[in-house]
């Protein structure tokens, strides 16, 4: 789960910082996902991220800042990996309904970010960085096409995020069996239908084919 500026780090010195960086936050991902806490010590950090005890100091002044660069972080990666495979679609209708079946496939096919964003997620839906910004994006382009029927675009996006969190509990719980094949569909189509389709335009556009990602897309 990358922590990279776009433009890489000038000097050796810069380079050796952003690689501890990257290591500590890394870390605390992989212990968000595996415990679904950040009630560690920070040499758990350390020692899991393999640097110093003293590093962790040159660029957190807590664990509390450290696991909210962690979920900002997964955030903005699961964003841009939406948009590099919704980026060729015009339909916003069809954008939110890949960007809903995505996030319940990604819990196989990228389980270690899904559980971040399952366990850190809610708090950052109204954020301005990260899903909240692009699927408000979304949202209110579908209002202006007239394909969405949605009086206040933020109501829209709470109710949407909470879905998509939902669902990835449920796909990680206990009764994930009730979730099986189709319900990646039922979830978008029930999306769209709150946004304003006919359940006769969601029920299409949540079966369409999936798009695939370029793979020169950053």
């Amino acid at each position: 789960m990358p922590d990279q500026a776009a433009d890489q780090p000038a000097n050796r010195f810069e380079r050796r910082r952003a690689r501890t960086r990257h290591a500590l936050i890394t870390a605390a991902q992989r212990i968000l996902a595996e415990q679904g806490t950040s009630e560690v010590s920070i040499q758990q950090i350390a020692e899991r991220a393999d640097v110093g005890f003293g590093s962790f100091y040159n660029h957190f002044q807590t664990k509390a800042e450290l696991f909210e660069a962690a979920v900002v972080d997964a955030l903005e990666e699961y964003g841009k990996l939406i948009d590099s495979i919704t980026g060729d679609l015009d339909d916003p209708a069809e954008v939110f309904a890949v960007s809903v079946r995505l996030t319940f496939r990604l819990a196989d096919t990228h389980p270690e970010l899904t559980r971040v964003l399952r366990y850190g997620g809610l708090p950052y839906i109204h954020a301005d960085f990260g899903l909240g910004p692009r699927a408000l994006r979304d949202i209110e382009k579908g209002n202006a096409s007239g394909r969405f029927q949605v009086d206040s675009p933020l109501v829209a996006l709470s109710a949407v995020g909470g879905s998509l969190l939902g669902l990835l509990q449920l796909k990680s719980s206990a009764k994930s069996e009730q979730s099986g094949p189709g319900a990646d569909e039922e979830m978008a189509e029930l999306i769209l239908r709150m946004l304003g389709l006919t359940p006769e335009e969601a029920h299409e556009v949540a079966r369409r084919p999936l798009p695939v990602a370029r793979p020169d897309r950053s």
